[in-house]
């Protein structure tokens, strides 16, 4: 896993107080007291943690300990989730070309535009997406469908027909999934 980025944000005591901790609970602690180093240090880190003792409207990632005293395992419990939850968060959303994946609500979007998609779907899409090749129909049958390659079915093919048709009439494209000779692919 990456290193969590903890910032502590205009809270000089909470920082003396994590940073005596921070090699126990495998953070790295920041402290900072301006809004400019916050904006430059948060522009370089992917998975940090704002803690501050007041809400501040304009950052993101954001815990507000305004509730003390609390106990240090509580608020070290309070930390771990707020980074379950910035990880759960970046990890539901997957780019695909010009579009984006939310895996939680099973939505391709672009802009203002939604498509709400099966979990087959979101599976074929992610799937032919990693590959830099033509997918068989046999290896989306074993690989997403988990069917062995010897059963004589069309379940792909008519699965990637209504996939392109939906997204014909949602997006308007239709070089979204590209029918190759040796499979079907996302280029």
């Amino acid at each position: 896993m990456s290193t969590q980025n903890l910032i502590i944000y205009k809270f000089v005591e909470l920082y003396h107080i994590l940073d005596e901790l921070s090699l126990d609970l495998n953070l790295q602690i920041t402290f900072i007291d301006t809004e400019s180093s916050l904006k430059e240090k948060v522009k370089n880190l992917n998975n940090y943690l704002i803690i501050s003792n007041k809400r501040h409207l304009d950052i993101s990632n954001q815990y507000v300990f305004d509730n003390s005293p609390i106990n240090i395992f509580k608020l070290i419990e309070k930390i771990n989730i707020e980074f379950l939850k910035i990880q759960f968060n970046s990890q539901s959303e997957v780019k695909v070309n010009n579009y984006t994946i939310d895996l939680n609500s099973r939505e391709m979007l672009i802009k203002n535009t939604k498509l709400k998609l099966t979990e087959k779907e979101i599976n074929t899409i992610t799937y032919l997406s990693k590959s830099n090749k033509p997918v068989s129909i046999d290896e989306l049958q074993e690989k997403v469908w988990s069917y062995q390659s010897d059963i004589e079915t069309h379940t792909v093919e008519t699965h990637i027909y209504r996939l392109r048709k939906k997204i014909l009439k949602t997006f308007n494209d239709n070089e979204f999934i590209i029918s190759e000779k040796n499979g079907y692919q996302i280029k």
